[in-house]
């Protein structure tokens, strides 16, 4: 079995309430797989996960009070032809201790947010019942991942959303931490996590480069974790 990703024990320490240093730093990590690159930003600590080496992305002036985040820095990420994705919330919440209230659903293999799902993450599993359904899954550095589809998007606003994913944490083993991604702007979703009881970690950014091959070099292996001081 391959080693962890080392970004998984950020998360895994963030959902304790153990923060990375608020210094201004930004800290370099190998990149995500396959293909996958990312940046993510606690309180005043950055880190960037990315092939690139790391002297070449610190000598960039990134820092970690929102200097990671910046446009022109994603776009150097993730290069001319790369994709930048959206910026998103990321939350975390604990499986509860209870008999689980969803079941499994099949009927939904098609669905859009399920094909999403299995494009970014591994082992997906969807559950749900006639409000909906969720997705539960291996994401970013292999954290448990969870996601929201309510059946009628009328309902939203009815308390729906909270229920289903308070009912989707019984899914979960129980004290097991599962992070969600959610874009700010996705109000509705926000409060829906938020008053299921996930709690805000920071925020981050999925890239999907297109460069030239590194050479050997240049490549995951020379690119030990580093940090910077901010600007």
């Amino acid at each position: 079995m391959d080693d962890p990703h080392p970004l998984l024990a950020l998360f895994l320490h963030a959902a304790e309430s153990r923060f990375p240093p608020a210094d201004g730093r930004v800290t370099v990590l190998p990149p995500l797989s396959p293909g996958l690159e990312c940046s993510v930003a606690f309180t005043a600590h950055a880190v960037v996960a990315t092939a690139l080496p790391a002297p070449e992305v610190l000598a960039q002036g990134p820092d970690g009070y929102g200097g990671s985040m910046a446009p022109d820095f994603l776009r150097y990420l993730a290069g001319r032809e790369g994709t930048v994705g959206t910026t998103d919330v990321v939350l975390v919440a604990r499986g509860i201790s209870a008999p689980p209230c969803l079941f499994e659903r099949s009927d939904v293999d098609n669905h859009p947010r399920v094909r999403h799902a299995r494009e970014l993450r591994e082992n997906v599993r969807v559950f749900g019942d006639a409000r909906g359904f969720v997705t539960l899954a291996d994401g970013l550095a292999g954290r448990r991942e969870i996601s929201i589809e309510l059946e009628h998007p009328d309902d939203a606003g009815t308390g729906h959303g909270r229920a289903l994913l308070r009912d989707a944490l019984t899914s979960v083993p129980a004290g097991e931490p599962v992070f969600a991604a959610v874009a700010p702007g996705n109000a509705r979703s926000l409060r829906a996590f938020l008053a299921a009881g996930f709690a805000p970690l920071g925020s981050e950014v999925i890239l999907r480069p297109q460069r030239l091959r590194l050479g050997a070099e240049n490549g995951p292996a020379a690119n030990a974790a580093a940090s910077l001081g901010s600007v």
